[in-house]
């Protein structure tokens, strides 16, 4: 072996040497002390950040479509900490997905019973259910076509209407509505080999929208959004021909202990929310 052996008891833990000499200069200690301020107040404050981002999932009634999606956008610019994600389709679907364990935050359905079935089934938190809007329903026809809506329900039994969509009665709100509006005024029976069923009022709407129908009941929060109101006309169907869609809402048990959900329902509950509903043919509560 090269050189004299050195021993165990003659070892020095250097680097504990080294930390110890640096703490013998005062200047060295408040420095040392400043830095470990910093450290942790940048690891409080990335914390703090991880823990504000936050992600609600909203299940939302098509008809929703263009007022929700400024509802959000909206909302967003004043909660950057909050990130919204909203899926559109028809309420009786969403019911079922939530049974069955969609991972949702908060159910808008275009019909209160809904939500009112999912707080009594367990699936949804008990109290939160909140009307939030009244649709209405209207005749939207093409403006390629020289007929005017403004004549009435009757106009559908024209010829150069030969399809007219509807919502789907069986899972969509706004088709029971559209078919009520039509055995009212004594129609049902005579449409029958025109209609189209879309699967949702928002399918419903591009069905007239594409051409793939000549004529369509829809809800009026589409038919006033822009692309609808450059393309086509419409006649407001009058309320006393059906029942008019109750719309509400519900915090779903995933919801339930997300601080977002709550700041987010206030938002669209508040004078921003309702103004942008209101805007888009939406009756408040």
């Amino acid at each position: 072996m090269n050189g004299p052996y050195v021993g165990a008891e003659n070892l020095q833990p250097l680097p504990f040497v080294w930390f110890m000499d640096f703490l013998d200069s005062p200047k060295r200690k408040v420095k040392l002390l400043l830095l470990c301020t910093v450290v942790m107040f940048l690891v409080i404050c990335f914390s703090n950040n991880v823990r504000a981002d936050e992600k609600i999932l909203i299940a939302a009634a098509s008809d929703l479509n263009f007022a929700m999606n400024e509802i959000c956008r909206d909302f967003e610019k004043t909660h950057s900490s909050i990130r919204v994600e909203v899926s559109y389709g028809s309420s009786g679907n969403f019911y079922a997905q939530i049974k069955q364990g969609a991972p949702y935050d908060i159910f808008f359905s275009a019909d209160a019973s809904y939500p009112a079935r999912l707080e009594e089934e367990g699936f949804a938190v008990k109290g939160q259910q909140q009307l939030y809007a009244i649709g209405k329903i209207i005749l939207w026809i093409p403006r390629k076509l020289t007929l005017n809506p403004q004549k009435g329900l009757n106009i559908v039994l024209k010829p150069e209407i030969k399809k007219l969509a509807i919502a789907n009665p069986k899972h969509a709100p706004y088709g029971r509505a559209a078919e009520e509006s039509l055995r009212y005024y004594g129609l049902w029976d005579k449409v029958q080999g025109k209609l189209v069923f879309g699967e949702n009022i928002s399918q419903t709407a591009q069905f007239v929208q594409t051409g793939s129908a000549d004529a369509g009941i829809i809800a009026m929060s589409l038919a006033v959004s822009p692309s609808m109101a450059d393309s086509g006309r419409y006649w407001i169907i009058p309320t006393e021909s059906y029942s008019r869609p109750e719309q509400a809402y519900t915090v779903l048990q995933r919801g339930k202990d997300k601080p977002g959900v709550k700041t987010f329902l206030e938002f669209v509950q508040g004078k921003k929310g309702g103004k942008i509903l209101s805007d888009y043919g939406f009756i408040l509560p």
